[in-house]
């Protein structure tokens, strides 16, 4: 996924293994990346570029009329048979396989309009139809099409516009009868219908959908920091020998108060498993959803009709506009290149994409620090040996001028010292050269050499100084900048930047049966990115911060309360409540070369115990807690018990197996099923497991989710279940994560829904208020789950009292 597929990777360790030990030496030992680069290109040849070629050719990206056929004929069958959200989707791919102008999109995108109708997507369902008609949708088929459009036009509150369109629909009746009889018949009665309640609307006043026009309001900063765009002025850059750049706290801030607000410099859609073509008859196109089906790949938005590319299938919008800006900045020449970019992987695309963007920027400064790096000035040398100078601070106040130390720009910000939302910051992200292995490093380099030469034989104008917007047509072949090999050192340092620089974008995605009382969901990576703010944070075990996404723009917030003069930290991924000190410190010092010294790491370290899952067997005879390393004594003071490490833990992990089967059983609907094999899990777990154990929290999830999802009618008081099981999952929930955690958040947002679901209003609305006062620390006020309980508490205020009796 981030790096290039596993054939490849293969193919160039192969390789590498047989290169003569002089040339390893001299790759290995390169100083520069200049260097490396210059090392390595000229070892890539044309069977290599040929063995590239045939992997990338299992990626289907461009226009195939059989597949627009093909996937239009499988929605239609999910049409048929109510499946109108994956209709949608498919139609989509449809859409996106068709060529521009032909009849198979305009009868994609009419098919699609029908899709959404029935979803309520009236709005988005409109525009499709005028893509149909615009890309010339048979005239023998218009009535329905506008009979659809006058329905959307009345439901959305605009009779007007409806009743032209019946106007104009029996216009085309009465002038062009194509129609047979049957059909003419049919479309009669359904324009009766329309016209009725187009009659109905017309005296009422216009009624326009709400728009949701303030997105982002309750997201701004408070007050901008005037030294680092998208900061809050709460904060201030620092730079240490040995931490580098961060930031720290130059007032007391309050949990929930936004410290950053930025958007991507750079970001690539996360494609997910896209299959290669398995060369088979019935399996050519594939039909699974992934990421890059419902999401633009510009601005990250989800979408239900995303417009195509039109030189390529792969790339989708959520509009004409970010289709032309993803085209003007870098789809022009990214599109030839589809299959290659996902053979490369995230990071190679993502290196690719940052240099293009760079064009727009002053071009004879980037190109200048580019060819700077090649003539060894200061950046490109080794980082051993190119510290980061410290940048000494008057903390105190005004100070002796004369000890103040001589001031040096902190890398990436300007000469007045401000720090650079822009390239220059993105070139300042350390590539860790020296750390990353030989191997590592030859197969990056082996791929950008590819890449490159990719480019120069496409004849494309990938590195410009004509930054003029085109427009959305087929890149004519022009010369190629002379300095491509300038533009591929480049490259090669941002593919050995992103390893540990880049940052994961994430989305909520619901998951689990539509008609269960709760909601269950999962954090699901959707793109790769670049925040220049964002990368200043340091890592800790145990953050003070939560970072969330909205499209490609990152918040963070303060999750608990920060002292004036502390760090503000988040977290890398390893944190304390779900891995142990030694897996932690294993993680990070592979992925960023860095020993963490964080306060949990230093706490666990001296009693290693203290570590989540730790000490969490219990005796099964007296249920006290099972302490020691390789053989576990019961801590009870009568009891004598005593029990292998292994024993245990090969028990746990069978435990663990069962519940992966029941939620399996959960997720395809045998709920009865899932309910056995969880209720006997969970006898299991009492046996040997602490109360507070992460799997025994699992379990009553699980647990929660299977009653939830029962047909209520025949099972009245299921809700009461599902909510005793969730508040079990709570108290595990809370000894893990504490009781402000975001992980908190999430589960009393399900225990506020099964609390509404069954009308327990005082219990709906206490819990609601807990949910909504978490969720509001780590997201602010639009976040979709806090919106959603907004709602439900609307609703149970707006109920009447139950009438209360007389008394007796």
């Amino acid at each position: 996924m981030d790096l290039p597929v596993d054939e490849w990777k293969s193919y160039i360790l192969q390789k590498w293994s047989l290169l003569p030990k002089s040339i390893q030496v001299t790759i290995s030992t390169a100083e520069t990346l200049h260097d490396l680069f210059l090392h390595s290109s000229p070892l890539l040849q044309p069977e290599d570029e040929m063995f590239l070629k045939r992997l990338s050719g299992g990626y289907l990206v461009g226009k195939d009329p059989d597949a627009s056929l093909f996937y239009r004929e499988k929605g239609n069958q999910k049409f048929q048979a109510k499946d109108y959200m994956g209709a949608a989707v498919l139609y989509s791919k449809g859409v996106s396989h068709s060529g521009p102008s032909s009849t198979d999109i305009s009868l994609c995108y009419a098919n699609r309009s029908a899709a959404l109708f029935h979803l309520g997507q009236y709005e988005t369902c409109l525009k499709d139809i005028v893509r149909a008609q615009t890309h010339g949708y048979p005239e023998r088929l218009q009535p329905k099409l506008l009979l659809r459009k006058a329905e959307c036009l009345v439901t959305l509150g605009r009779p007007q516009e409806a009743s032209q369109t019946v106007i104009d629909l029996e216009s085309s009746f009465a002038a062009k009868p194509t129609l047979s009889a049957s059909q003419f018949q049919i479309l009669q009665r359904i324009l009766c219908r329309v016209k009725v309640k187009v009659q109905e609307k017309e005296n009422l006043p216009e009624i326009f959908p709400e728009a949701l026009t303030k997105t982002f309001e309750g997201v701004d900063l408070r007050e901008e920091n005037e030294q680092i765009p998208g900061a809050s002025s709460s904060v201030s850059l620092h730079v240490d020998p040995l931490k580098g750049r961060y930031l720290v706290a130059t007032k007391d801030i309050l949990p929930g108060e936004l410290l950053v607000k930025e958007d991507a410099f750079v970001s690539v859609l996360n494609p997910g498993e896209v299959p290669l073509w398995p060369r088979g008859l019935e399996s050519k196109w594939d039909i699974q959803v992934t990421n890059g089906d419902l999401h633009c790949h510009r601005c990250l938005r989800h979408t239900l009709a995303p417009v195509p590319c039109d030189g390529c299938s792969y790339a989708k919008y959520c509009s004409q506009e970010c289709m032309q800006q993803a085209w003007d900045r870098y789809h022009s020449v990214e599109c030839s290149l589809g299959a290659l970019l996902l053979t490369l992987g995230l990071f190679c695309h993502v290196a690719l994409r940052s240099t293009l963007l760079a064009r727009f920027e002053d071009v004879g400064k980037v190109t200048k620090k580019l060819c700077g790096e090649m003539s060894n000035q200061g950046i490109c040398l080794p980082e051993s040996k190119n510290p980061v100078q410290t940048l000494k601070y008057d903390l105190g106040g005004e100070g002796d001028k004369k000890d103040k130390a001589v001031e040096t720009p902190i890398p990436g910000c300007d000469i007045n010292g401000k720090y650079e939302r822009n390239y220059n910051a993105i070139f300042h992200l350390l590539p860790h050269t020296e750390n990353h292995s030989p191997e590592h490093k030859f197969l990056c380099a082996l791929s950008v050499s590819a890449l490159c030469r990719q480019l120069e034989a496409a004849g494309l104008q990938a590195f410009t100084t004509d930054l003029k917007p085109t427009k959305l047509k087929a890149a004519e072949p022009p010369v190629l900048c002379a300095e491509l090999s300038v533009w591929g050192v480049a490259m090669l340092r941002h593919m050995l930047q992103l390893q540990c620089n880049a940052q994961a974008i994430t989305t909520i995605q619901q998951t689990g049966s539509k008609e269960s009382l709760i909601t269950d969901t999962r954090r699901v990576r959707l793109a790769t990115a670049l925040f220049p703010v964002v990368s200043l944070l340091n890592h800790s075990c145990s953050p003070n911060t939560s970072v969330s996404f909205i499209g490609t723009i990152a918040t963070i917030r303060a999750s608990q309360l920060i002292r004036s003069g502390q760090e503000i930290l988040h977290c890398y991924g390893p944190h304390e409540s779900r891995m142990g000190v030694a897996e932690r410190r294993q993680k990070l010092r592979s992925q960023y070369f860095f020993d963490c010294d964080c306060p949990p790491c230093e706490r666990e370290k001296q009693r290693p115990s203290a570590g989540p899952g730790r000490g969490a067997f219990r005796c099964h005879r007296c249920r006290a807690l099972l302490q020691g390393d390789d053989v576990l004594s019961c801590s009870g003071p009568a009891c004598m018990e005593s029990v292998s490490r292994d024993l245990l833990v090969s028990r746990l992990q069978d435990l663990q197996r069962q519940v992966g089967a029941a939620q399996k059983h959960l997720r395809n609907g045998r709920l009865e099923v899932a309910i056995q094999l969880l209720l006997g899990c969970q006898s299991d777990a009492e046996s040997f497991l602490s109360a507070e154990h992460s799997v025994v929290g699992e379990i009553e999830d699980a647990l929660a989710q299977a009653y939830a999802a029962l047909d209520l009618p025949l099972f009245a008081g299921d809700w009461e279940k599902s909510a005793t099981h969730l508040q079990k999952s709570l108290q595990v929930v809370e000894v893990h994560h504490g009781p402000s955690s975001v992980e908190m958040g999430h589960e009393l947002f399900k225990l506020a829904q099964v609390f509404f679901n069954g009308c327990a209003v005082p219990e709906a609305l206490k819990t609601i208020q807990k949910a909504e006062k978490v969720l509001l620390v780590h997201y602010g006020p639009w976040n979709d789950e806090i919106r959603e309980l907004q709602k439900m508490k609307s609703c149970l205020l707006d109920l009447l009292p139950i009438p209360v009796g007389p008394k007796e």
